[in-house]
């Protein structure tokens, strides 16, 4: 099953001073720089683990065999939830059950993932991306899908430039699943775009990022 590809941080990094803070200024790539003055679609960035749930057409039969991994193929996953995933997401609806495979992209989050106590007293998954065959859903098609399955869907909290993005989280971004400050934003264009590689144009702003 694919793998996620990786999400460009914004800013390269003093590599020899202590923690290894980033150079506000000095972009990553040229894409982002190009770019950092026009739209930008803004989500919540949620401090989980990345999971991938494939849905896949069995090529003996009309049937669909369903696989869940996390980021890389040596990514373990908790126990509690690979259950709640089995038992609260709804992955036989006739929308996933293409003829090439189907890969939902999302985080698992909750006690014992990452800082995931603040989230509430549960292991869940949070859906981000979903892609069909070598197609990526826009933002809507993904909400239907979220919906459908009965998942949540990353909030969407803004739109705008990078530099507007970068203001959010150095003001002090509240999150939307209660009262304290989200890990960050996962900004993408407004149309989505990719780079000379074929690789989508994507970057996050982490809060830990701007704090002294």
């Amino acid at each position: 099953m694919e793998e996620y590809h990786k999400i460009q941080t914004l800013f390269k990094r003093d590599l020899n001073a202590p923690k290894k803070p980033m150079i506000e200024g000095d972009w990553t790539t040229e894409d982002l720089k190009y770019l950092a003055g026009n739209e930008w679609e803004f989500t919540e960035k949620v401090d989980g683990t990345n999971i991938r749930i494939g849905i896949i057409p069995s090529s003996y039969e009309i049937s669909w065999d369903t696989e869940i991994g996390g980021r890389t193929e040596n990514a373990m996953i908790p126990a509690k939830l690979i259950d709640w995933i089995n038992h609260n997401i709804n992955l036989y609806r006739d929308s996933l059950r293409q003829d090439v495979p189907v890969i939902l992209f999302g985080e698992g989050y909750g006690p014992g993932i990452q800082s995931g106590g603040l989230y509430g007293g549960e292991q869940k998954f949070v859906l981000f991306d979903v892609k069909v065959g070598t197609w990526w859903l826009k933002r809507d098609a993904v909400e239907d899908i979220a919906d459908e399955i009965g998942v949540e869907y990353v909030p969407l909290i803004g739109r705008g430039t990078l530099y507007g993005a970068i203001d959010m989280v150095k003001s002090g971004l509240k999150s939307e699943w209660g009262d304290f400050e989200a890990e960050g934003i996962v900004a993408r264009p407004a149309v989505q775009m990719f780079n000379r590689k074929g690789e989508r144009i994507i970057t996050k702003i982490k809060a830990r990022d701007f704090r002294s």
